[in-house]
């Protein structure tokens, strides 16, 4: 069967303003106070915990590898994992867009490089895990995005065939991804770094998620 395969972050949901106030907490907890802005910094969010470290550590002035960033790693996972659903939304229409998917006969899944339980407890907050065939998260298998294995398997699980699928996405790791897949790609243009999709040259851009059914046949149709 056809596989529909959706990133998480910053794809299905904006989580950037939860994961940014576990971020800043471990700042605080080291003396820094509040090293991030929700608003200017979104896009480092939605690129994980040590990102968001990394940046921190910058603006107070120390190395990008400094051992604070391990060190306070999994602290940042235990203050998101208490206040994983506190500011975090589904973009408008996601879930009626994955309705329409399904109702066309398409499986559709979740593979994200956030930590399985972590994205698991957030799906379920949000009251849509049961919606997915598959989940996958960065600690699922050996490999996460961009390895395509990751993609592959997600789409196994969910009961389909590996290059029958679409990846929906919003950064350039969604993008390398399904070129090593060999599959096309729609990253969406309305998550923080949007106006800088078109530069990573996707099958298509997404603008809004009601334009997405009809985009996916039209992927289908030409692979």
């Amino acid at each position: 069967m056809k596989t529909v395969v959706f990133d998480l972050d910053g794809t299905l949901a904006d989580t950037s303003g939860d994961l940014i106030a576990a971020a800043n907490a471990c700042f605080r907890d080291m003396g820094a106070g509040d090293l991030l802005d929700v608003r200017m910094d979104a896009g480092t969010a939605l690129r994980g915990g040590r990102a968001m470290l990394r940046l921190g550590m910058a603006r107070m002035g120390r190395d990008a590898q400094d051992p604070l960033i391990d060190a306070y790693y999994q602290a940042l996972l235990d203050h998101y994992a208490r206040d994983i659903d506190t500011h975090t939304r589904l973009y408008d229409g996601a879930m009626d867009a994955v309705s329409m998917l399904k109702d066309r006969d398409y499986l559709v899944a979740i593979c994200t490089n956030k930590p399985e339980a972590l994205a698991r407890e957030l799906l379920t907050r949000l009251g849509v895990l049961d919606e997915f065939a598959a989940m996958l998260g960065a600690d699922s298998l050996p490999v996460r995005k961009p390895d395509p294995e990751h993609l592959f398997e997600t789409v196994r699980r969910a009961g389909g065939a590996p290059q029958r699928c679409v990846l929906i996405g919003d950064s350039d790791t969604d993008r390398n991804t399904s070129k090593a897949a060999g599959v096309p790609s729609v990253l969406v243009t309305f998550g923080p770094a949007g106006g800088d999709m078109a530069a990573l040259a996707p099958e298509r851009l997404l603008h809004r998620f009601g334009d997405l059914p009809d985009m996916v046949d039209d992927l289908m149709r030409e692979t």
